[in-house]
């Protein structure tokens, strides 16, 4: 596997480097190298802390934008459901456009359109305006979280775990600090909701420009000749015959499932239980904060295992333990069941780094992306509102976290599946 992965890195590059070394000797082709590889390295972390400001922040200041634009409540809990849908739809024209136009031109375009569609949203003018500029960005994040896999198995063969995790606690960091920093930012720019979400387009447009160098040289920025030759022989629907696959596509959903559910009802359930309100509200951020570390310790720990069906029974075990804990004393011990539920959710870091393993080429790993987070994102958009359903009928919170329970235990099973040593490649249905 580790000779492999060494044939994986990108041709561009060794091209690239054996031109520079014709013209100007080994030491430039050295030092362009180096310098290709940490820019890189800035463009994904810069990429990742923009996949999720366009979500947290409205979460944020959904009310005042509400109120604002004169949307029902009806659009208002439309724009909540609206994420995962463009992430499903958009994320399975990456691999296209990608071999189109090479992974990093997509990504530096999608950086371009979460930037633009920031910066335009809060003063669209109407609801069908914020919603079309919202899915404008929602788009630049679908066709970005597809593809961050792909450029970490391009330039980083031998170290898929540490990228990823770089890039995953960068994308937690991000999701993060919307959440918490979007109201104080508001008060302190005057207080205008409208402004208060626009300043987040400014991050966006510095993640462009790392982008913009790496592709200006197209020979280095798109995928090498063979691979985009091989991309292209590989039929598409071969990625639907693999068991890896669909057991990866399921496993995302679920988790991202638990996540969304997390994230839009952890608050209700503790202010339920008698918690305050601010405290509620420190208690989900306390969750969301325990991706930024974990985030960078489990790839990096999956990528040295052969086989991750162990983290997956151990996150879902945490999982399950903070679900029981909700339901038997939700306010005595609230401080333990939201870190267990932080740690539970560090599922996405260990679902994206397996993505990169359950392929040798780079073309499988575009493919299994695309249609793993496509199939993963539908997944999820259900759940979210079907607590919401149980909630509201039972009067309580029993039936919901028992379902959020039930779902972790097929979750662990095609986790378990998706994390054996195997890739796609070596799949009898597949190369049929």
């Amino acid at each position: 596997m580790h000779d492999e992965s060494r044939t994986l890195r990108p041709a561009a590059m060794v091209a690239s480097s054996a031109a520079s070394l014709d013209s100007a000797g080994p030491q430039s082709a050295t030092r362009r190298a180096v310098w290709t590889t940490r820019l890189v390295v800035v463009g994904i972390v810069l990429a990742a802390l923009n996949l999720r400001p366009a979500i947290t922040s409205l979460g944020a200041l959904l009310e005042e934008a509400r109120v604002g634009l004169h949307m029902s409540g009806s659009v208002a809990g439309l724009l909540t459901s609206v994420p995962p849908l463009c992430f499903a739809v958009f994320g399975v024209a990456a691999p296209r456009l990608a071999r189109r136009f090479g992974p990093g031109a997509v990504v530096c375009a999608g950086m371009a359109a979460i930037a633009v569609g920031l910066a335009v949203r809060p003063f669209a003018g109407g609801a069908a305006g914020f919603l079309a500029a919202s899915a404008l960005a929602l788009m630049g994040i679908a066709v970005s979280n597809v593809l961050m896999p792909v450029i970490v198995k391009r330039y980083f063969p031998d170290r898929v775990g540490s990228m990823t995790g770089l890039y995953s606690m960068a994308l937690a960091l991000g999701t993060s600090l919307a959440a918490a920093a979007t109201v104080p930012v508001t008060q302190m720019l005057g207080g205008g909701w409208r402004v208060g979400l626009a300043v987040w387009a400014s991050i966006a447009v510095m993640a462009v420009l790392p982008w913009i160098a790496l592709v200006r040289d197209r020979n280095r920025a798109r995928p090498d000749s063979a691979g985009a030759a091989a991309a292209e022989g590989v039929p598409a629907p071969r990625i639907t015959r693999s068991p890896t696959a669909w057991a990866l596509g399921c496993f995302f959903g679920l988790q991202a499932t638990g996540a969304y559910i997390t994230m839009g009802w952890m608050p209700q359930i503790f202010r339920d239980a008698g918690v305050s309100a601010s405290t509620a509200g420190v208690l989900l951020a306390v969750t969301m904060v325990m991706g930024v570390p974990l985030a960078f310790v489990i790839p990096r720990l999956a990528s040295r295992m052969k086989n991750q069906g162990p983290i997956v029974i151990a996150l879902g075990g945490c999982g399950l333990t903070g679900y029981l804990g909700l339901l038997l004393a939700p306010a005595a011990g609230a401080w333990a069941w939201a870190l267990l539920l932080g740690v539970s959710n560090c599922a996405f870091p260990l679902a994206l780094t397996m993505i990169g393993m359950r392929s040798r080429t780079g073309a499988g790993v575009v493919r299994l992306s695309a249609f793993a987070q496509s199939t993963g994102y539908l997944i999820s958009i259900p759940g979210p509102l079907l607590i919401g359903v149980l909630y509201q009928h039972s009067g309580g919170w029993t039936l919901p976290l028992g379902l959020m329970a039930g779902l972790l235990v097929p979750q662990m099973i095609v986790g378990v599946m998706a994390g054996r040593d195997r890739t796609i490649e070596d799949e009898p249905r597949v190369r049929d």
